[in-house]
């Protein structure tokens, strides 16, 4: 990557006011999902790079209007693979498996296993492509509920429950950074590292 290049990478992922993150196995429909989302009302700029895409959204979340960022893994979905700046200040996880891939679903105790190595976010967990068979909805999936964590079917094909699953995440990030759990030791280094940003931002400002 050229010096310009950098540069246009550096100005079009700042200040972001969340970092919603996508987990799964390779074509469990991450991508498909974050595109059905944005599909019917927005543009969004779109950034890849070898090693990810960056969806940018604005919403409005809790009475706020916020930019988000919702990270895919664009073609390393290999778990112990992902750089940790992946996950560097997320403020939420949606971890997808394929209703149809049995192994999609085992994988998922692995990649959450290395989300927890580098950021203790919320997470929800989502089953996808639930239009190929619907009678899936009535299987007792006992990966979320063993963690104590949100789960939905989704299809991202016909758009079952997508915009459900990105507005709860949005409001689970907006909760996360707004009120991190006082033992969290990332989320306080987080913390500092966007105070020392802004700081260092308004006096180039000033200059």
């Amino acid at each position: 990557m050229t010096d310009t290049e950098e540069n246009v990478v550096k100005d079009e992922m700042s200040d972001p006011d969340l970092k919603i993150i996508l987990l799964g196995d390779s074509a469990v429909g991450k991508s498909k999902l974050v595109e059905r989302f944005l599909m019917d009302d927005f543009e969004p700029r779109q950034l890849s790079t070898y090693a990810l895409t960056v969806f940018r959204h604005v919403a409005n979340v809790e009475g706020k209007k916020i930019n988000i960022d919702f990270w895919d893994t664009a073609g390393q979905e290999r778990f112990a693979s992902m750089h940790p700046s992946y996950y560097h200040r997320a403020h939420c996880c949606i971890l997808v498996f394929d209703v149809t891939r049995k192994k999609t679903y085992q994988n998922l105790s692995e990649w959450y296993k290395e989300l927890e190595t580098y950021r203790k976010v919320p997470t929800i967990v989502v089953a996808n492509k639930i239009d190929v068979n619907r009678e899936v909805v009535n299987k007792n999936f006992k990966f979320a509920s063993k963690r104590g964590l949100p789960f939905e079917f989704a299809s991202a094909a016909d758009g079952t429950n997508v915009v459900k699953i990105f507005q709860e995440a949005m409001k689970m990030g907006h909760e996360y950074k707004t009120n991190p759990p006082k033992d969290d030791f990332m989320a306080e280094v987080m913390e500092t590292l966007d105070y020392f940003d802004k700081k260092e931002k308004a006096e180039e400002n000033k200059s």
